[in-house]
């Protein structure tokens, strides 16, 4: 966004890099998180300048590990990326400490429900095409798979693979649609690797966001998701949904793919339509 200011901020003592866009005086502020490996210049770049647009202060940026942040390179860290959340929250706070809000895309939504969660100053949280993982539904049709899967990621835990890979070669995210999103210029970011820990497939397989689901209580939640969608399942989203005692909306876009709420239009524009209305409804003046 031309209109962003590039920031730096701490934690556990690592260095993150963000840009923030301050909409006025007044505006709720959004912190945002996205999807597995992603960059601040891709889906939550994307995302961060149709809500500022929208009458949003946002932050978007890179957790560590990945981008121009500091840390364990091309690694995931289910807690080390909490904590990058409660260092935005904090950073935002100090632009308006009553109305901090978090949107998560992808695997960032599974994200944004455990931050908000246990982080009572989050006032609100969106979830798109959210993938709201859960180990006990993961091996609940398998359980000995489950954990050889679990064991085969920590034999390999330091090892790396490709994110992606075209042909159905191994990868992190395997398959062709994750390729025609980060394999081509589509997703094109200088600070972008196309590599991940073995170990992060173990945080992945373990990181239980739909259990925090119970725990929002009065915190607004916004769940915005695709109809068809082989990468986070609609019957997540659904549960995460309905397992949320606060006030809460579900909104279904009848979008073909995963990667169709990264950038396809109408798809995104629709999501942060709705994303913006309910952050003004719920942490508006």
């Amino acid at each position: 966004m031309s209109n962003a200011e590039r920031v730096t901020f701490t934690a556990d003592g690592i260095t993150l890099v963000g840009e923030l866009a301050v909409a006025g005086r007044g505006a709720p502020a959004v912190v945002l998180t996205g999807p597995l490996t992603g960059v601040k210049e891709q889906v939550v770049g994307g995302y961060a300048a149709r809500l500022h647009e929208r009458g949003l202060t946002t932050l978007a940026f890179d957790h560590r590990g990945f981008g121009e942040s500091g840390g364990r390179r091309a690694h995931e860290d289910s807690q080390g990326k909490l904590a990058d959340l409660r260092a935005a929250v904090s950073l935002l706070a100090a632009v308006d400490s009553a109305r901090v809000a978090v949107v998560g895309i992808c695997l960032g939504g599974g994200y944004a429900i455990r931050a908000a969660a246990t982080d009572p100053r989050i006032g609100a949280v969106v979830g798109i095409a959210g993938g709201y993982n859960s180990p006990a539904r993961f091996s609940a049709g398998d359980p000995d798979g489950y954990r050889r899967a679990l064991g085969s990621f920590l034999e390999r835990y330091d090892e790396e693979l490709p994110a992606v890979a075209a042909g159905g070669a191994p990868a992190a995210m395997g398959g062709d649609e994750p390729f025609a999103y980060y394999g081509t210029e589509r997703s094109a970011a200088a600070h972008w690797e196309n590599r991940l820990t073995y170990g992060s497939l173990h945080t992945l397989m373990t990181f239980d966001a739909l259990g925090s689901a119970p725990l929002l209580s009065a915190t607004p939640l916004l769940v915005v998701h695709g109809r068809a969608d082989a990468y986070c399942a609609p019957e997540l989203a659904e549960a995460v949904y309905t397992a949320a005692p606060g006030p809460k909306e579900i909104r279904w876009l009848d979008a073909e793919r995963h990667i169709d709420l990264y950038d396809v239009e109408p798809y995104v524009g629709r999501a942060a339509d709705a994303t913006a209305a309910f952050l003004h409804r719920h942490l508006g003046a």
